[in-house]
């Protein structure tokens, strides 16, 4: 089997996918590079489409732009203002404390190590990785769930869950695409590369692809 071209894959989705309008590029863009944005919206964004995600922040970051605002706020007025996404009372409460744990522990400062982003009930690898990469563009390895089915249909590699996915790429992709390749990832999955029947015709590297797992496409 031909080692797959996976440095120029990266070039073609970075390129092609500006022209895509995804919604995690909007998502990127009004996080601004800020890490406690990229940490709070990532748990907004749990099991929630973008789409509704970037609304729900459009009105969330004006009360909410810093650990210290949670000052101002109840558990309630964390719930009304991250409403309706799922599971938004669990995510109030999510929010509120680890807002309070910053203040408390950290002077009010994202940490930087992911060691130290996992001790905040509720964050996992996914979201400390992209709090790094996002946030401090420190390179890390994020995978969702765009990121683990992708790279196993392109045939890069063969993983059988998201934690195995992030290991494998780590040990795999060179460090200097590391952040590039969630974000191309995840807007090829929004637009193109659906779990079921992608649209492989509109695919940018559909010859490079080799459609493991494949049984419909478009």
């Amino acid at each position: 089997m031909t080692k797959f071209p996976i440095s120029e894959v990266i070039d073609i989705l970075e390129l092609e996918s500006k022209y895509w309008e995804a919604p995690v590029e909007e998502l990127v863009r009004i996080q601004k590079n800020n890490p406690f944005l990229v940490l709070i919206t990532t748990i907004v964004s749990l099991r929630t489409k973008d789409e509704v995600t970037i609304e729900i922040c459009k009105k969330l970051y004006p009360k909410l732009s810093s650990p210290k605002d949670i000052l101002n706020l109840t558990v309630e007025d964390v719930e009304k203002l991250i409403y309706p996404t799922g599971f938004y009372k669990n995510k109030a409460k999510q929010i509120y404390d680890i807002c309070y744990s910053l203040i408390n522990d950290y002077n009010c400062i994202v940490p930087d190590k992911i060691e130290e982003l996992i001790k905040f009930k509720g964050v996992g690898r996914k979201t400390a990785n992209l709090v790094l990469a996002e946030g401090y563009n420190i390179p890390a390895m994020c995978v969702d769930v765009h990121v683990d089915r992708i790279s196993n249909r392109f045939g890069y590699i063969r993983t059988n869950n998201p934690d195995q996915t992030e290991m494998r790429l780590r040990k795999k992709l060179p460090k200097q695409y590391w952040n590039r390749y969630n974000q191309v990832l995840v807007a090829l999955g929004q637009k193109i590369c659906r779990p079921v029947s992608p649209k492989c015709s509109e695919c940018p590297v559909r010859d490079y692809c080799r459609k493991v797992g494949v049984k419909q496409h478009r």
